[in-house]
């Protein structure tokens, strides 16, 4: 634990090395969602691949760097790419740049993913706010010594996503007449699309989305105590829900479709915290 904390130390020091100040509301960006960095002003861009001790994200349409910058005047550090443990990581190595937010002193993290629609209601290109999660991915973060100055050992998840932050999203998609579901998230391991079946067992269980990431940065940040928030796109409707095969491509070209609402939601949510 000793050294894991040495490296987010080393990691942490060097962002600050290369920026002027450190906002205290962070995002991450998932697939299909890149084209949102051309909001930020005042851009200083951190590749992934120069931050000590920090893996790289290798998925197509995921760029891999920090930006710091501001939205409509908000202060705000942007991850343009995420870590899957599908592409061969730890869930210690995924949330890794968690942990780094959480020693920069981030006190808000608002995730994005794009998700597979579980409930028939959903259509493709309309979005989902994460009221709860299901972690069917079998790893857990936290598993491992404890270092209690980043959070308690048996941290409590019965509110992980801030019913604040959930209905300030519910006003801002009301003005902007951007029709906003609210649901829960299951997240599978990856990187094979679930099967019909598993998504009949995903419905069952409760799960209104279902997608490959998000679950684990959650869990860190409310072990760290930070504020979350996370919006899912619903790229494309779940095998067995959808007759047509699913691929990666369509899940880029329902992002890019949907890309000024997301934009235009998003801008706003960050610029009300």
């Amino acid at each position: 634990m000793h050294v894991y904390k040495q490296q987010i130390t080393e990691a942490a020091d060097f962002i600050r090395s290369r920026v002027s100040s450190i906002p205290e509301v962070a995002l991450v960006l998932g697939s299909g969602s890149g084209g949102f960095v051309s909001q930020i002003d005042n851009a200083v861009r951190i590749p992934y691949s120069e931050v000590p001790n920090m893996r790289v994200s290798t998925v197509k349409g995921h760029d891999g760097s920090f930006i710091f910058g501001t939205i409509k005047g908000k202060p705000v550090m942007v991850m343009s790419g995420r870590l899957h443990m599908y592409e061969g990581y730890e869930p210690k190595e995924i949330t890794f740049p968690i942990r780094i937010m959480q020693l920069l002193g981030v006190k808000v993290l608002v995730l994005t993913n794009a998700a597979g629609g579980v409930n028939t209601l959903y259509t493709e290109g309309c979005f989902m706010m994460l009221r709860d999660h299901i972690n069917f991915t079998g790893r857990n973060p936290l598993i491992g010594p404890n270092d209690e100055t980043l959070g308690t050992r048996f941290p409590d998840m019965s509110c992980v996503y801030d019913p604040e932050l959930r209905a300030k999203a519910r006003a801002i998609a009301e003005k902007q007449n951007i029709p906003l579901y609210e649901g829960v998230y299951m997240q599978f391991y990856g990187p094979s699309f679930e099967t019909p079946a598993e998504i009949v067992m995903a419905r069952t269980m409760g799960a209104d989305a279902v997608g490959m990431s998000t679950v684990p940065e959650a869990i860190v940040a409310r072990h760290a105590g930070m504020r979350v928030f996370a919006l899912s796109t619903i790229t494309n409707k779940a095998a067995g829900v959808s007759k047509n095969p699913l691929s990666h491509a369509e899940v880029i070209e329902v992002g890019q479709r949907v890309e000024a609402q997301f934009t235009n939601f998003l801008s706003d949510f960050i610029a009300g915290i």
